[in-house]
């Protein structure tokens, strides 16, 4: 049976995540196609094309073609609309930088600045993997995360997206602010976040009871399980994706400012402390109420209403 779902996934996970986590809520089977890139894609393909795939990945894009197609990120986009020429109907992503009125749904977070346009769906954050279903199962996974002091407070690193890591003193200075409140400390850095800022982490939160999983440790990566035993998330204003993921709890949301952000962030920070999702780390260790924020559930069911007849 052929899936009647496929979600062309980017080699960048946390843009892959935004198409997986929608199709994940949709509850139907769906065909994970990989995108790998060639020289090409480089390029400002502002067509439909499979010019930017490496021959591999253009040959596994064949017959017979799916009723839906979901996609993220600029580089996908001309693929996306190639699937469209086919009678595919096309849900993508971020805005695509071209022919967006060509797009059947655009999925785009208000901190980019969404048109009005029938096609277009604005969000808060981003879409991504972390539903109510997966923390639950991280909660009973990982149970000994309820063994240590409360309160728990997840530390969520990112770091500069195109530099040679987080710079360890405002790494050691975000830590300490954290290690100031917390009862005890449950951090993970991340592919941006580097050795050094992650050893200058585990020399802040050293007097306290703590769980740091660094970049590349081996093992099961407890990053779910961290968020689904969290009574408090602080994460680094810089990760989009980091940020969307921790408003998936009920827990109160801290985005410490790593400085040298641009006005992207700036606006995706505005618009969430607007919607009293969260708060600046300054305004730590202060508890507020709010509502776990499913925005890819509120997409997931936008897209099977309009494409999939449910």
């Amino acid at each position: 049976m052929t899936e009647d779902v496929w979600v062309l996934a980017d080699p960048r996970a946390g843009t892959a995540a935004q198409a997986l986590g929608i199709a994940e809520r949709l509850g139907r089977p769906f065909r994970t196609v990989p995108l790998v890139w060639g020289p090409l894609s480089r390029l400002p393909l502002r067509w439909g094309t499979l010019a930017g795939l490496a021959p591999a990945a253009r040959a596994a894009i064949a017959a017979p073609w799916p009723r839906l197609a979901i996609s993220a990120g600029r580089r996908s986009a001309p693929v996306a609309l190639w699937l469209r020429g086919r009678g595919v109907r096309i849900v993508h992503c971020m805005r695509p930088g071209f022919a967006e009125a060509r797009f059947d749904l655009l999925v785009v977070g208000r901190h980019d600045s969404p048109p009005e346009a029938p096609n277009v769906l604005p969000i808060l954050g981003a879409a991504h993997r972390m539903s109510p279903d997966r923390l639950a199962a991280a909660r009973a996974e990982w149970g000994m995360f309820g063994e240590f002091p409360s309160p728990r407070v997840a530390l969520l690193l990112g770091g500069p997206p195109r530099a040679e890591g987080m710079a360890p003193e405002v790494a050691a200075r975000i830590a300490a602010q954290v290690a100031g409140f917390a009862g005890s400390v449950l951090a993970t850095g991340s592919r941006r976040t580097g050795r050094p800022a992650e050893a200058a982490v585990a020399e802040a939160i050293a007097p306290l009871p703590h769980r740091l999983h660094r970049w590349g440790d081996g093992g099961p990566n407890p990053y779910t399980g961290l968020l689904a035993w969290a009574d408090a998330v602080v994460v680094t204003g810089d990760s989009v994706s980091m940020i969307s993921e921790a408003l998936a709890t009920a827990a109160p949301v801290f985005i410490a400012d790593p400085g040298g952000l641009g006005p992207r962030h700036r606006r995706l920070h505005e618009s969430i402390f607007a919607a009293r999702q969260a708060r600046p780390l300054e305004e730590a260790p202060t508890p507020f109420a709010r509502a776990p924020l499913d925005e890819t559930g509120r997409v997931a069911f936008e897209v099977a209403e309009r494409f999939l007849g449910f």
